[in-house]
């Protein structure tokens, strides 16, 4: 029984000390991406195929009005 308690203390241990190390980290900025930002401009958004369908209803629409005046 005294082996559990050992092996519980220890395991809280390294946790709290991995914690620690994980938000030290993270509040230090070494999660912060500097590389890709600069590239995102590069590629280009992905517009989802249902917006495309209404701008094209909405253009023969527009189209069909303009014609029946």
């Amino acid at each position: 029984m005294s082996v559990l308690i050992i092996l519980l203390i220890a395991s809280i241990t390294v946790a709290s000390i991995f914690l620690f190390a994980f938000l030290w980290s993270v509040k230090h900025g070494q999660f912060d991406d500097e590389i890709s930002p600069p590239y995102r401009m590069l590629f280009d958004d992905m517009v989802p195929v249902e917006a495309t369908e209404k701008i094209a209803i909405a253009t023969t629409v527009e189209k069909t009005e303009t014609s029946n005046q």
